[in-house]
């Protein structure tokens, strides 16, 4: 059933000037809503049969020209729901032509809040946020709708639409949720109005699935931790040092490591902020991390091709813009923590480190820093001392040092 309006003197109420305000009524299925027009007459001056003001009624032409644009803007507002087979209430149709409300769309305050993250630097999470926009554009086919739409039945049916799509409980549960965190957000900014807020009786609560556990064992743990580097290049040393170290960190992620400085370290305590909460983490320091901070020192420099790329934004434009194809084989220099490598292997045939590359023609470990004059020169003292590059007893190679002759 679509709703009527029509225009009164409230004589239910009398101002401290003996006026009545003059109110839209709003009726739908058995219910009334009243909106205030912002201006009030005296009765002498209002027809109560025709609800409009007397002939003899001060600023008549005004009050009238207002009173057809109200009625105009819920009128229209009520023909767009009918020729969208949209169902709405009272508040919706109200909330929704309320010139106090302010004009901002579903659309525009998710793009705002996903630039808004980015400029934090919580690029993961903005990521998450414009997936669960994508979906929800893929679902209604655009998002220039208000949030007061947004209603109960609404939640359901991109709901029924997300099982469609074959996704799992707790993926379905975190679309609504981040959904559900944007509305909440719309609310705060008065885009909406609290009594309108649909997730008081759509639970989201509901869609989550306990899953196994996918950690590895602590036996697993040290096996990884204890495994013999001696003769491996910089860069698998360094992937065991991180791993290790986050262990010992309680599991501080890679972004947060590389990040960290000499300043970070407190006597036998870690302190930092960590990037994706913005909190600050406070742990002791065991021996083993104190070993591998030593090793390092934190002191990631570009000599040692310890530049970490980790914007992922970036290393798509890269890739791109590199044309990559499963025909290529791709020499990587410098792997650092491995995400460009992972990149780089989605696309090309095969990806080969240059480390790998110089150990394997040249039966000898890569040094970071070193140039290849001076390994070449180092290779040709071993073959006329007679020394071997994989057991070394008189030019050996130490990380963050460089050849040591003994």
């Amino acid at each position: 059933m679509n709703a009527t309006v029509n225009v009164l003197c409230y004589k239910s109420k009398t101002l401290s000037n003996g006026e009545h305000p003059l109110m839209i009524r709003v009726c739908k299925d058995g219910k009334k809503k009243y909106v205030s027009l912002g201006i009030s007459v005296k009765p002498q001056y209002w027809d109560f049969e025709k609800n409009r003001p007397k002939r003899n009624c001060p600023n008549k032409e005004q009050i009238n020209t207002l009173i057809k644009e109200q009625e105009q803007k819920y009128s229209e507002q009520i023909l767009d729901f009918s020729s969208r087979n949209k169902s709405y209430t009272l508040t919706t149709l109200v909330e929704t032509v309320d010139s106090s409300v302010k004009a901002k769309t579903v659309n525009g305050l998710f793009i705002e809040y996903i630039e808004q993250l980015k400029k934090e630097n919580r690029i993961g999470y903005a990521l998450s946020v414009r997936q669960v926009y994508s979906s929800l554009v893929k679902f209604n086919g655009h998002l220039d709708i208000y949030f007061q739409e947004i209603d109960v039945n609404w939640l359901k049916n991109y709901e029924f639409w997300l099982r469609g799509q074959k996704l799992a409980e707790n993926t379905i549960g975190i679309r609504l949720r981040t959904l559900r965190v944007v509305y909440n957000l719309a609310v705060t900014e008065g885009l909406v109005k609290s009594d309108n807020y649909p997730f008081r009786k759509y639970k989201v609560s509901r869609l989550h699935t306990i899953t196994a556990k996918r950690a590895i064992t602590k036996e697993q743990v040290k096996q990884i931790m204890s495994y013999n580097t001696d003769s491996s290049c910089f860069y698998k040393k360094l992937a065991v040092d991180m791993f290790a170290f986050s262990y010992l960190m309680g599991g501080i992620n890679f972004t947060d490591m590389s990040l960290l400085t000499n300043d970070n370290i407190d006597n036998d305590r870690l302190i930092y902020i960590r990037q994706k909460t913005k909190k600050t983490i406070i742990l002791p320091l065991s021996e083993q991390a104190k070993e591998i901070i030593n090793k390092y020192s934190f002191a990631f420099q570009k000599k040692f091709g310890q530049n970490f790329l980790i914007d992922t934004t970036v290393l798509d434009r890269i890739i791109s813009s590199a044309e990559i194809t499963k025909e290529d084989c791709v020499l990587e220099i410098g792997p650092g923590i491995g995400t460009m490598t992972q990149y780089l292997a989605e696309r090309a045939g095969s990806v080969v480190a240059v480390e790998d590359l110089f150990r394997a023609v040249w039966s000898e470990d890569f040094m970071p820093g070193s140039n290849n004059t001076v390994m070449v020169h180092i290779r040709h003292l071993r073959e006329k001392i007679g020394d071997d590059a994989q057991k070394p007893r008189f030019i050996k190679n130490v990380w963050g040092v460089g050849y040591i002759i003994e």
